[in-house]
């Protein structure tokens, strides 16, 4: 069971973090989905790796055993918008980690809302000014479910800065004349 003081993680290191073209590859997902440091991605591989694995043990069992058990794993995926209703155990083992990365609150904001960044969407979502339904999330890495989605609302107070051109610069003549 484990002690409460030091809880298990939920996470684990790549195999091999020196690999420059897996380097590369993970700096661009950060970028892509505005995550604070490379842990979120870790936490979301190995979230994924859990899920592809509860799906290959269901694979490996007899067909009436299979048939008892698959029903709840592909219930708990489709919920979460990770799959589609008629989705099979290999459409699961052929999900990627932006399939779930694409399901976190700060990535539907940022689509939703259409801010300019990542970055601001989370800030949004930190500073509680995202609800859903009536409950102010404050987790940017909250999983939203298909039923929340529709739910999500912008706070009033919080408000876009729309791109506007800057101000001219004032000349000595027009600073006289204001005077």
């Amino acid at each position: 069971m484990g002690d409460p003081k030091y809880p298990s993680r939920v996470w684990k290191k790549p195999k091999r973090p020196l690999n420059y073209d897996f380097m590369m590859e993970d700096l661009n997902t950060l970028g892509n989905y505005g995550l604070k440091n490379k842990r979120e991605l870790w936490k979301a591989r190995t979230e994924l790796s859990r899920v592809r694995h509860q799906a290959r043990s269901l694979l490996a069992l007899r067909q009436e055993i299979r048939a008892q058990k698959e029903p709840v794993l592909m219930k708990s995926l489709v919920k979460i918008g990770l799959v589609k209703e008629d989705a099979t155990l290999d459409d699961v083992l052929n999900l990627d980690v932006n399939n779930l990365l694409d399901r976190r609150l700060q990535t539907i904001v940022l689509r939703k809302f259409s801010l300019k960044t990542p970055y601001q969407a989370r800030q949004a979502i930190v500073h509680g000014h995202i609800t859903i339904g009536d409950r102010i999330i404050t987790v940017p890495s909250y999983i939203v479910t298909i039923k929340e989605e529709s739910s999500i609302v912008l706070s009033p107070k919080f408000k876009v800065q729309a791109s506007a051109p800057p101000p001219e610069p004032q000349t000595e003549e027009a600073v006289v004349e204001q005077s």
